[in-house]
C-alpha cells in the first residue's frame, strides 16, 4: 500500500479513533499518544492492511488493544515502582475497571442535570472533597440548607442511576 492509498484509507478514521482513546483514557495526551502509536502501527503493517474489509472497525480495534495494554502496566506501576514486585497489585478485571469509568462517567453526567444549588454543593463536597463548613463560606447556605441539599442530590442520583441502569438491562 502506498502513502496516498493509505493516507486515504486511515486517515479519516482519526476523529474516531482519538474519541475512543479519550473515552478509556480520559486523558488528552494519552489518547493522542495511544492514536500515534496506532498509525504507526499500521504503517508498519501497511503492506498486509489490503485485506482490511472495513478500515475503520480495524483501526478502532487496534486503538482499544492500545489502551488496554497501556492502562494494565499504568496499573502495575506506582512512583516508579512495580507492584507486582511489592505484593500490591490488584487483581481487578479490566472489564470491570471500564466498567466503573462508565459508571463514574454517568454519574458526573447526572451530576450535571442536578438544579444549581444540589450541583454546587454535590461538586464541592464530593469531586472537590470541601468541608461543609468551607461550603457555607463559599455559597453563603447554613450548614442544615448544605446537607439537605446534599441529602436530595444524592437521592436523585441514586434514582435517575439505579433507573438507567434497569433500563440497560431490560
Amino acid at each position: 500500500m502506498d502513502a496516498e492509498s493509505f493516507k486515504r484509507e486511515f486517515l479519516p478514521c482519526h476523529q474516531k479513533l482519538y474519541r475512543t482513546a479519550y473515552r478509556l483514557l480520559e486523558n488528552v495526551d494519552d489518547a493522542e499518544d495511544i492514536v500515534q502509536e496506532a498509525y504507526l502501527k499500521l504503517w508498519n503493517k501497511r503492506e498486509e492492511l489490503v485485506i482490511v474489509r472495513n478500515p475503520e472497525s480495524f483501526c478502532v480495534v487496534i486503538v482499544k488493544n492500545l489502551c488496554f495494554d497501556a492502562m494494565r502496566t499504568a496499573k502495575s506501576y506506582i512512583g516508579g515502582e512495580k507492584l507486582e514486585s511489592l505484593g500490591l497489585l490488584n487483581e481487578v478485571p479490566l472489564t470491570t475497571e471500564i466498567e466503573i469509568k462508565d459508571d463514574l462517567n454517568c454519574v458526573k453526567a447526572l451530576i450535571d442535570q442536578l438544579p444549581e444549588q444540589q450541583r454546587k454543593v454535590m461538586i464541592l463536597r464530593h469531586l472537590n472533597e470541601c468541608s461543609i463548613e468551607e461550603i457555607e463560606l463559599a455559597t453563603g447556605l447554613n450548614a442544615i440548607n448544605i446537607r439537605v441539599l446534599l441529602s436530595r442530590a444524592r437521592k436523585k442520583i441514586r434514582e435517575q442511576f439505579y433507573k438507567m441502569n434497569k433500563n440497560e438491562n431490560d
